[in-house]
Formats: C-alpha cells, sequence, structure tokens
C-alpha cells in the first residue's frame, strides 16, 4: 500500500523551520538527506519522506541532484511558518500585542454592497459589532509580507456573523476581527475587516466594514497606502 505524501504534520514543519534557518526563506540552498535526518535525528528515508512531503504540499521547492538536492521555501511554505511563530507568541508572549497588514486601497467588483446590505446580515452587524455598517467594503490589496502575516489574524478572537437563508439560497458565516485603519496621521475610527467562509477574493486581498464610507472619511482614492491594525477583542 502506497503512503500518502499529502500531510503535513509537525514533523515536517520541523523539517521545514530547518531549511528556513538554513537560508532557504531568501534563495535556494544544498542540502543532503543524511545531513538533514542527523539534525533532525531520524533516519535518511525519513528525513527524505519529510521534504517530499513539504514539496508535494507545496510548501517548498526541490530540484535533485546527483550530490544533494537545491530547496527554496514558496510564499505558503512561509506562511505555515508564521502560523507556528503567530502561535509562539500567543504563548509566550503579550496576548495584547497588534498584527499589522500594510497594502493600497483597490476598487472590489462591487458585491460586498449587496452582501452587507442584506436583512440577515445587517441585523447581526448592528447586534453584534454595535453598529449598521454602511452598504459596501473598502477593499484592500496586501503587499507580499503582508499576505503572509496575514495567517496571524487566525490567532486573534473573532466576532462571528452566523450564515442563514431565504427562501431561494442559502448564505454563508463570516468572521469580523476590530481594525484601526490607519493612513498617514489620520485614523479612522470604528471599523472591522470581515472574512466570509466563502468569497471571490484570495488571501492577498482585505474587505473591511465601517459605519460609515471610509473612503469619503479619509478621502482615499486608488492605489493609496494603509495600515490595517488589528488587536484581540478586549
Amino acid at each position: 500500500m502506497s503512503e500518502s505524501t499529502t500531510a503535513v504534520g509537525h514533523d515536517e514543519l520541523a523539517a521545514l523551520k530547518f531549511v528556513a534557518l538554513e537560508g532557504a526563506r531568501s534563495e535556494p540552498i544544498k542540502i543532503s538527506c543524511s545531513g538533514l535526518s542527523d539534525q533532525l535525528e531520524v533516519s535518511t528515508q525519513t528525513a527524505s519522506r519529510r521534504l517530499r512531503r513539504l514539496q508535494t504540499a507545496g510548501y517548498l521547492d526541490r530540484d535533485v541532484v546527483t550530490d544533494g538536492q537545491w530547496v527554496s521555501l514558496t510564499e505558503d511554505g512561509e506562511t505555515a511558518l508564521h502560523k507556528e511563530y503567530t502561535q509562539y507568541q500567543e504563548i509566550f508572549e503579550d496576548n495584547s500585542s497588534v498584527v499589522e497588514l500594510a497594502g493600497t486601497v483597490t476598487s472590489g467588483m462591487g458585491e460586498g454592497r449587496h452582501y452587507i446590505s442584506l436583512s440577515g446580515y445587517m441585523e447581526q452587524f448592528e447586534e453584534r459589532l454595535g453598529y449598521e455598517p454602511f452598504p459596501g467594503t473598502l477593499n484592500i490589496d496586501l503587499d507580499d509580507d503582508s499576505t503572509r502575516t496575514r495567517a496571524a489574524v487566525s490567532s486573534l478572537t473573532g466576532i462571528q456573523i452566523d450564515g442563514w437563508e431565504d427562501e431561494e439560497r442559502t448564505f454563508g458565516p463570516a468572521t469580523c476581527y476590530p481594525a484601526e485603519i490607519i493612513l498617514t496621521e489620520k485614523t479612522a475610527g470604528t471599523a472591522h475587516i470581515i472574512v466570509p467562509e466563502r468569497t471571490h477574493h484570495d488571501e492577498t486581498q482585505l474587505e473591511v466594514i465601517a459605519p460609515n464610507r471610509l473612503r469619503d472619511s479619509l478621502n482615499l482614492t486608488d492605489g493609496e497606502n494603509l495600515t490595517v491594525r488589528l488587536k484581540p477583542k478586549e
């Protein structure tokens, strides 16, 4: 029976951490399975199997040569390690630490206006967030560093917005996280990033809701740089 090569657990992450510490985050490095096995205190075959699983999962790029292999972390690999880092921060650091994400303002597809306005969501926003959001979202394209850092958001305590249904269709749940929107010396007041369970956006984009239209209150235009600061829920 053949083994699964896609499972990535703590053992594989330990191997990923080792190659990152060796420099594979910034450029390809050459390693041998025997050297990796010594560091991980496992057999050469086990070390090789862990690298294969990391490659199959998309966490490593790997090029096998006659005297070893060249490996480098992918963006998914960096994100996985950053999530581990965030979890250790929860253990050892003050939980009041913030997560900051940087990006640029962009125009959305107009879906936010429709969904935010639906009564099944709007009633929950008013009850759980304490305000009725402006019907629409501020869309932000994250820079590369913040796309990787975004994994840290999952360590924060969010506010759950439940899914619901009407006579025609089912609408999915979402999670909201309290946020500050910072533009040079101007800062928006109450705001939340909203993370729908089902969305057309990928991990490079954020959607923000607020009681007012943030484009107007902060005089925002497409391409403008800003920072989103998120804190654990009090």
